[in-house]
């Protein structure tokens, strides 16, 4: 008997009691980590370990995933960078330049307003919106 990894189930475990949002920012990856650390008091850093590797088109694309764990909690933040040389980690919300997914632990609304409102302060920050699972096509892509 040959046993099969059913992707569905997988994802749906990894998304659940998650919360994902969407910014748009013309800032580079690192000036973006770097503002949200000082604004939100974060320690966001480069997790090579749970980088994104999608092979298209016979080339392999690499997408950093820079990683917050809160202290005393099973809650961590996992920003991603949503383009690589012309691709798209998700080619659905391709005006996206970082997705941030919280994960391990509720986060209720008060504490995700919050961060929205910090993150719409920053300078270079244009856009930023809760994305919900029925809107990712390709949530796949996100699972590490």
């Amino acid at each position: 008997m040959k046993l099969k990894l059913n992707i569905d189930d997988v994802t749906e475990d990894f998304f659940s009691e998650s919360r994902l949002l969407g910014i748009t920012a013309s800032v580079k990856n690192y000036q973006f980590c770097w503002q949200v650390n000082n604004h939100l008091a974060y320690n966001f850093r480069l997790n090579p370990e749970i980088e994104i590797q999608l092979k298209k088109k016979e080339r392999s694309y690499f997408f950093p995933v820079y990683e917050h764990k809160v202290k005393n909690s099973f809650l961590s933040h996992y920003l991603y960078h949503n383009h690589f040389d012309g691709e798209y980690l998700l080619p659905e919300f391709r005006h996206m330049d970082f997705l941030w997914l919280m994960k391990g632990d509720y986060v209720d609304d008060d504490q995700c307003a919050q961060i929205i409102r910090t993150i719409k302060s920053m300078n270079g920050v244009q856009l930023i919106t809760e994305l919900t699972n029925e809107m990712i096509k390709n949530k796949s892509h996100l699972v590490f």
